[in-house]
């Protein structure tokens, strides 16, 4: 099993690169963007120039004030920055509509890869933390690049532009400008590091105070059941505090660097100030250029400053790129394999050959059994909790791979089946149905294959809560199948969840079903409309209930009865009664609780 990482080791440079091969949208038509943005860029420039051709050639002109230079210089410079305010615009428009096609595949294919890991690679993760990383973070990346990427672009090629023209005009205060800038680019290049590092942590943060919040949310039930308010509103103030903290060590360190920078654009206009008066007097730059000069500062000096803040939101950008990345890059443990072939429709027999499994960091569950369960029979798994009946169910189901050996399906080994047709033939029912928000139509419906129209799902669905022995249940719902389940079907029981769970297990028309069997108490009404409708739905199939009660041992074909990893026994239910073994030991301390 592959853990979730955050691929904190990518450099900038290998996170964009990963991030535009995800997102390619992000890069298309990247080229005409950057022409559209050094014409936005150049606009800037077009005050100090036009100051400076109004003061020295049209103003403080050897032939006096020249009217009409001053008109010509205005109109050129008005038409010059609308064409630049419109470059500018078309920019941002383009950035944001690449950027959100970009970032809408992302996160598609981040939902993909999380249903594609494997069950125990989902696991390692807080689901409100996985979600976060898929949401949250992504949309982090979608504020960056449409703000701060726009920023970095735009200021990039002003900062270009300025001190060519700065050249132009003066290249000793060119000079100066850049030498009184050269400490503030070793501060900000130096605290680049530290400020990816908390960041990164404030993206760690924010996922788990998500997580903590997702959970006290899911189960306000629980929490006011038990009484504890005050215990759970504790672990949320304290992962909300930790974020507290985590940014704002952040953010001291984004405003320390903010600070320098301020100080320097300050620094460096006094000085252009002093060195240009100096030249002026000596004859080595004109009025209208030292006044042009110090614009071309402020727009040398805004881009830079602004770097700092530009840093704060790509640092947060970048940890949240990363977290995305990590999820889109883990490797999926459970997948089809290179030569994988369809799995024919078929009676589903079942085998197990010296079957060993471990999780991750564990002991070993499972050691090395082997059987075979004949097609079309009702098999009963059994033993006590932690023996490793649930293992053995999720092996037939494959969101697990065995450590070593093999479960073969009609004598075919499922690692060289493809899993798209092992989800046909093969369906798991668990313990407890999960529901979707909407109907109980839809929830059934999930079960049908292939496209289907509203009405012939409708009828489909109708028939299988008949066939099944559930149309009086249904007809007693306010709205029959309309009935809305609410989120994760809490509308309903949980035996009523259970109804449809099985309602939807037998539209899918599978060749073996896989049943943990619901514990949960019902009432008897509910508890009969179960057992009739799984007498329904198993008839005819191959069947491997996790039985936690005796009683369905007792109607089964077979029995399996696994002991702390081991099969220790495995035949009909009357003679492993009568052979005074295990589940003859388990069979008689049930008899004697249930009268």
């Amino acid at each position: 099993m592959s853990e979730i990482a955050d691929s904190a080791e990518l450099t900038v440079g290998q996170t964009l690169r990963r991030g535009f091969q995800l997102s390619p949208e992000m890069a298309r038509g990247l080229t005409i963007t950057l022409a559209l943005a050094v014409v936005a860029a150049a606009g800037r420039v077009v005050v100090p120039l036009t100051i400076q051709t109004v003061i020295d050639d049209g103003i403080l002109s050897e032939h006096g004030p020249q009217a009409g230079v001053v008109a010509r210089t205005l109109l050129v410079a008005a038409l010059a920055m609308l064409s630049a305010a419109a470059c500018s615009a078309l920019v941002n428009i383009r950035l944001v509509r690449r950027t959100e096609a970009g970032l809408a595949t992302l996160r598609v294919k981040a939902f993909r890869h999380v249903h594609d890991l494997a069950t125990l690679t989902q696991n390692t993760e807080r689901r409100g933390s996985l979600v976060s990383r898929v949401t949250n973070d992504v949309d982090t990346i979608s504020m960056f690049v449409q703000w701060g990427g726009i920023m970095l672009l735009v200021a990039s090629l002003q900062i270009v532009v300025s001190t060519v023209i700065m050249t132009f005009f003066s290249w000793q205060l060119t000079l100066v400008v850049w030498a009184a800038y050269v400490p503030l680019w070793l501060i900000v290049r130096n605290g680049q590091r530290p400020v990816s590092r908390r960041f990164a942590q404030v993206r760690e943060r924010v996922g788990h105070m998500l997580g903590t919040i997702s959970e006290a949310v899911v189960g306000a039930e629980t929490v006011s059941a038990y009484g504890i308010q005050r215990r759970t509103a504790g672990r949320i103030e304290a992962a909300v505090e930790e974020t507290r903290v985590v940014q704002g060590r952040a953010l001291v360190l984004v405003s320390t660097i903010f600070s320098a920078g301020t100080l320097m654009v300050n620094l460096a206009l006094a000085i252009v100030i002093v060195v240009g008066a100096w030249l002026g007097v000596a004859g080595n730059i004109s009025a209208g250029q030292v006044v042009a000069f110090l614009f071309l500062v402020q727009l040398f000096g805004g881009p830079v400053q602004m770097a700092t803040e530009v840093l704060n939101e790509m640092q947060n950008a970048l940890a949240g790129w990363r977290r995305v990345i990590a999820v889109v890059d883990a490797p999926i443990e459970v997948a089809d394999a290179a030569d994988a072939s369809d799995s024919p429709r078929g009676s589903a027999a079942v085998s197990f050959r010296d079957v060993r499994f471990s999780y991750p960091d564990g002991p070993e569950v499972l050691h090395g059994i082997s059987f075979d369960l004949p097609a079309r029979s009702k098999v009963a798994v059994v033993g006590e909790t932690g023996s490793g009946k649930t293992t053995v169910a999720k092996l037939v189901t494959r969101l697990i791979d065995p450590s070593s050996g093999q479960v073969l399906l009609d004598g075919a080994d499922l690692r060289e089946l493809t899993l798209a047709s092992l989800r046909h033939r093969v369906v798991l029912v668990p313990q407890e149905g999960f529901l979707f928000a909407g109907t109980i139509l839809d929830n059934a419906a999930y079960g049908l294959r292939g496209e289907r129209s509203a009405s012939e799902a409708e009828a489909l669905v109708q028939a299988a809560f008949e066939t099944l022995g559930l149309a009086d249940w249904l007809a007693d719902l306010p709205q029959g199948l309309l009935t809305e389940v609410g989120q994760r079907g809490e509308a309903l029981s949980a035996g009523e969840r259970q109804l449809v769970a099985i309602a939807r297990a037998y539209l899918a028309e599978p060749d073996l079903l896989v049943l943990d069997e619901a514990t949960s108490a019902v009432d008897p009404a509910t508890e009969v409309r179960i057992a009739r409708a799984l007498d329904s739905l198993t008839t005819g199939r191959s069947t491997i209930t996790i039985a936690h009660r005796l009683s369905t041992a007792e109607a089964s074909d077979l029995v399996m009865v696994i002991d702390q990893g081991n099969l220790c026994e495995f035949g009909p239910h009357h003679e492993l009664v009568g052979a005074g073994g295990v589940y003859s030991k388990m069979h008689a301390a049930w008899v004697a609780q249930t009268r």
